[in-house]
């Protein structure tokens, strides 16, 4: 899809490369590298002048292989520039990024133009770079996301689960329908809560619940609501970052929604996706909130008012009905505590998730002090589950 050069000396650095990862020494041979110094005009590109300059300068420091590679490196950029942050996680010996993919980079060759500059494109061609475009913040991201984008694998698992929501959602409204003569709100019915998969307080040891929730839902506009935005945010992301990120912050929403639920709202059941919806919602607005200068999606001040818009209605909708006397007492509405739980998430776990496109999870900082944090919660959730509902006599609901 881009343009890749003649094979050159980043070729055989690339082997290299690979050996002198695993040969070389763990030594810190961080070198000085300031923006304003080597990049002044903050375009994301150093010149291979300066690169080179700085090699030479340093050279004593440098492994004499490393040193040699990082050279080719220089040598393969014919267009005179390098990227920037490929140059601060060399210099830096970050391995993040990894030292082979960087070196990977400089044997590739991205368009000097923006790709929104870019003519005669087809139709996939289009949607991967507006796909870019709503969920990258920097240039040199966005093409080589586009350069490098093979669809393979699709977004197997937004689809998916979105799949089997719908489909187990739309089964048990049909046969609620038939069965219950009721074909709207059938979650204030007790009969609708007698399933394997609701979250019920009073079922809380059968730990399967805890996810399978999502499943269920309030009504068709609940589900039709979270199927939207699973679709028109999960699915992009997804391309873009791939299934395990992804699938790591809808689970871990869908799960904190319900763990919440059981602390602070705990004579509810739940039902519903949004847990990990408004995870995988509120990160991607928190992302482009962080990254806003460099979002270059059209209309994205819009979105985000249309999408806050559309989930304040929801989350308004769900306190509405938790709060409205039910028809059939002491059955209560489902808890509207699963969205807080989903956007906590979001703006901790998965902002980190989604702002570390190019480096591995594990090596940010952030990544471990939100992972730690989060495993507090479940496990401070899981001993309150065991020992707080007893202590406090509180009176649940019957079970379904």
């Amino acid at each position: 899809m881009g343009e890749h050069p003649s094979p050159g000396p980043a070729v055989a650095a690339c082997a290299e490369a690979e050996r002198i990862e695993e040969l070389e020494p763990e030594a810190d041979e961080r070198l000085p590298a300031a923006p304003e110094d080597f990049d002044p005009g903050n375009t994301g590109y150093i010149s291979t002048g300066k690169f080179r300059s700085l090699l030479e300068s340093h050279s004593s420091k440098l492994d004499p292989h490393k040193r040699e590679v990082l050279l080719a490196l220089a040598d393969s950029h014919a267009d005179g520039q390098i990227c920037y942050q490929d140059f601060v996680n060399l210099m830096s010996n970050k391995r993040s990024n990894s030292f082979r993919q960087a070196i990977l980079q400089g044997n590739r060759r991205l368009s000097s133009k923006a790709l929104l500059e870019e003519k005669g494109l087809s139709l996939s061609q289009r949607l991967i770079r507006h796909v870019a475009y709503e969920t990258l913040p920097r240039e040199i991201d966005r093409k080589w996301y586009y350069d490098s984008y093979t669809c393979c694998p699709p977004p197997w698992f937004m689809i998916t689960v979105t799949l089997l929501e719908a489909r187990t959602r739309v089964a048990f409204f049909l046969y609620n329908g038939v069965m219950l003569d009721q074909f709207v709100l059938q979650v204030t019915h007790p009969r609708y809560l007698k399933n394997s998969l609701v979250y019920h307080p009073r079922l809380r040891a059968q730990a399967w619940r805890y996810l399978t929730y999502i499943f269920m839902h309030a009504g068709v506009e609940h589900l039709g609501l979270n199927v939207v935005l699973q679709l028109l945010v999960g699915v992009p992301l997804e391309m873009v970052h791939g299934a395990t990120r992804i699938g790591l912050i809808y689970v871990a929403g869908v799960v904190a929604g319900s763990l919440a639920v059981s602390v602070a709202d705990m004579t509810a059941p739940v039902v519903g996706s949004s847990g990990g919806v408004y995870a995988l919602v509120s990160a991607h607005l928190a992302n482009i909130v962080m990254n806003w200068s460099g979002m270059k999606c059209q209309f994205k001040l819009l979105r985000m008012a249309v999408a806050l818009i559309c989930m304040s209605m929801e989350f308004g909708r769900a306190v509405w009905l938790r709060f409205h006397p039910s028809a059939y007492p002491p059955c209560p509405h489902p808890s509207f505590v699963a969205h807080l739980g989903g956007v906590a998430v979001g703006i901790t776990l998965g902002v980190v998730v989604l702002r570390n496109y190019e480096q591995r999870l594990q090596d940010q900082s952030l990544w471990w002090i939100f992972v730690a944090m989060y495993t507090i919660f479940v496990l401070f959730a899981v001993f309150w589950n065991i020992f707080a509902y007893t202590l406090l006599d509180l009176k649940l609901p019957p079970p379904p």
